[in-house]
């Protein structure tokens, strides 16, 4: 990991591997973690459920990530938030890297009201 505290960019911190799925952790916290993953074409994670929201950043290439049985594809650039609790898995449409941001605190209120996508 880069020291802290230095930029850098993101989607040039991890590689693509010929028909594979790489990791790497940035940060792992009690809280939530930061996971970058780069995926070959047609590789993916197959459907699983987590007990804490999870956001998709996609870095770069495109992915086809299903939640709850809806199909989305999520293009460089964009990003997708996963429910807690909610089924969900992603193929790779073409190479593709992404940030995985998982938030492990519990649910707080906020006083400003839900962000509007």
């Amino acid at each position: 990991m880069e020291q802290k505290g230095i930029p850098f960019n993101v989607a040039d911190h991890i590689t693509y591997a010929e028909g594979s799925v790489i990791s790497k952790t940035l940060i792992d916290k009690g809280i939530g973690s930061i996971t970058l993953f780069s995926f070959d074409e047609n590789q993916g994670l197959s459907e699983h459920t987590s007990p804490f929201d999870a956001v998709v950043h996609v870095l770069d290439g495109e992915s086809r990530i299903t939640i709850g049985g809806n199909k989305t594809n999520v293009k460089a650039g964009e990003m997708i938030i996963m429910p807690a609790n909610v089924p969900h898995s992603l193929k790779a449409v073409s190479r593709f890297k992404m940030m995985l941001i998982m938030i492990r605190a519990a649910d707080e209120k906020s006083s400003s009201g839900p962000i509007a996508v």
